[in-house]
């Protein structure tokens, strides 16, 4: 069974996500605040990451450099970012945050499935 971490604070984005992808293989656990990520992962390791491009107070971009770092550092294990990037434009940052995968809302189903595929 495939599980995402799901980080945004966003009705719209949780349910665009969960319709995309939630089926009897996969699980979402929703993380509103950036700040518990970590620890959440830490105790329930993800199969995958989604990050929205802007969760509360901190960007998307700072939220996947501290899954990063914090998988480098051996806190969490080391597992893909898709990042929800909010415009083409932004894959430029993207690529810089260390995210594995983005794609830019408002996607479909079929786009966010390949990018966990």
């Amino acid at each position: 069974m495939e599980s995402i971490l799901l980080v945004t604070d966003s009705n719209w984005v949780r349910n665009d996500v969960e319709a995309a992808i939630l089926d009897q293989t996969t699980s979402i656990t929703h993380v509103e605040d950036p700040r518990t990520v970590i620890a959440v992962a830490g105790e329930s390791p993800p199969t995958f990451y989604i990050v929205d491009m802007q969760v509360g107070s901190m960007g998307g971009m700072a939220i996947t450099r501290a899954i990063k770092s914090a998988a480098n550092n051996g806190d969490i294990e080391d597992r893909p970012v898709v990042l929800l990037l909010d415009r083409s434009a932004d894959e430029f940052i993207a690529k810089r945050a260390g995210a594995d995968r983005w794609v830019v809302k408002p996607f479909t189903a079929q786009a966010l499935r390949a990018a966990l595929g």
